[in-house]
């Protein structure tokens, strides 16, 4: 069982995923079942059928969720002291060296992982290429839209 690095607020979150999973939609959904099975043919009754493969996807995650928990190797950046190089849970800013446009991205685990809030895995493309390197350095990345190179800005241990 290899442990899997997680941030502090990842592991945060996904407690209270876990929460609102055990403590809300569990009960919500043995409700809609109980409801359905008041209907009488369960065969063709396409609501029980519904609530039953919602019960299967919440139960798949819980199991899911406690198994990341379990594995867990909670990550505390502020508590390091920052020397400039780039690790996981660090906050990088860098800039595209050919738009010059400048990105903030916190290097976090696969199930912290959005792209839309920059939050990249660590061993994306991105994540590799950043890794280990240092405030000021220069980096090439591989990325399906092609070659792309960022000059490294800042990084934060926040």
């Amino acid at each position: 069982m290899e442990k899997e690095p997680i941030t502090v607020s990842g592991l945060q979150n996904l407690k209270a995923e876990l929460e609102d999973l055990k403590n809300i939609q569990r009960p919500k959904i043995v409700e809609a079942i109980a409801e359905a099975r008041s209907h009488g043919d369960l065969k063709e009754n396409a609501e029980y059928h519904a609530a039953k493969e919602q019960q299967a996807l919440i139960e798949s995650r819980v199991i899911a969720i406690n198994d990341i928990i379990a594995r867990a190797n909670v990550i505390d950046v502020t508590k390091i002291e920052n020397d400039g190089k780039v690790i996981f849970g660090s906050t990088v800013k860098v800039q595209d060296l050919e738009t010059d446009k400048k990105i903030s991205y916190r290097l976090v685990g696969q199930d912290e992982a959005d792209i839309k809030r920059n939050l990249i895995f660590f061993k994306s493309p991105i994540g590799k290429a950043l890794i280990g390197k240092n405030k000021g350095e220069m980096i090439s990345v591989t990325t399906p839209s092609g070659e792309r190179n960022f000059e490294i800005l800042d990084v934060e241990y926040i």
